[in-house]
């Protein structure tokens, strides 16, 4: 990156516990064993407050993750952002796109590789399962967004959610897109008890975290903790969309 021209600045927020906004001018490079040929950024985990992981991971061409990612109680997620991502689990091979994404069960790992001559860009998520007495294992969903339903965001015309995978009482996670149009909002201020990771793909708009307006754009990452006051609305002249993380279908512990 070399010398900067300017003062040192950055938009992060990082309220450990409540919320964070992760911009990507800060994001810095891991080495995570096991990812080859790899850039690869934490944004999310337990050390932020969140009770999952998630990572920004760009894979160069040829680049992969090929031990096997999650397992041994681990869900995983995969959704790619640009390029061309193969995904094998157990003696099964996907081929993802732009758009495409991949749920893995706690039983299984997928294997990783960039399979296009440009580099993949992808979001990569895992958390801990949770299961529950008398309900089943989830099962692998693999599919494109492209593919899936559209859906009005309480009746609002100039938002709309697509859901990733089934409702169904044996995933205790989901991950959606929330698009709204230039001027759409949510209809409230939330305050609940699941908690997001949210990568915005593309837009700029205003949220309110924890009763704070901060402006936000394509490419930052926000999450949110529970029970943390959120909402949105979209400015600019291109739609504000991201695709995000909840858990779901467990009743809390104490």
């Amino acid at each position: 990156m070399g010398y900067r021209n300017d003062l040192l600045s950055s938009r992060a927020i990082i309220n450990h516990g409540s919320f964070a906004l992760i911009p990507p001018d800060g994001l810095v490079n891991n080495v995570i064993p096991h990812f080859e040929d790899a850039r690869i950024s934490v944004i999310a985990s337990p050390k932020l407050g969140a009770s999952f992981v998630e990572y920004l991971v760009d894979f160069n061409p040829g680049g992969g993750n090929r031990k096997g990612f999650g397992g041994d109680g681990i869900e995983t997620f995969v959704y790619v952002i640009s390029g061309k991502l193969q995904v094998k689990v157990d003696e099964d091979t996907y081929d993802l796109e732009e758009q495409g994404f991949l749920y893995c069960p706690p039983s299984k790992s997928m294997i990783m590789t960039n399979v296009c001559d440009e580099n993949t860009k992808l979001v990569l998520y895992k958390q801990r399962y949770i299961p529950a007495e008398g309900v089943g294992e989830p099962w692998l969903v693999c599919d494109n967004v492209k593919n899936l339903t559209v859906n009005l965001y309480e009746d609002m015309k100039d938002v709309t959610l697509v859901d990733f995978l089934p409702t169904s009482v044996e995933f205790d996670m989901n991950f959606h897109i929330l698009t709204f149009q230039p001027g759409g909002s949510h209809p409230y201020i939330e305050t609940h008890v699941q908690e997001h990771g949210a990568y915005l793909l593309s837009g700029e708009g205003m949220y309110n975290l924890d009763n704070d307006w901060i402006s936000v754009k394509k490419g930052d990452f926000i999450w949110m903790g529970p029970f943390v006051h959120q909402a949105t609305y979209s400015v600019g002249y291109e739609p504000l969309s991201y695709v995000y993380s909840k858990d779901c279908n467990r009743d809390p512990e104490i």
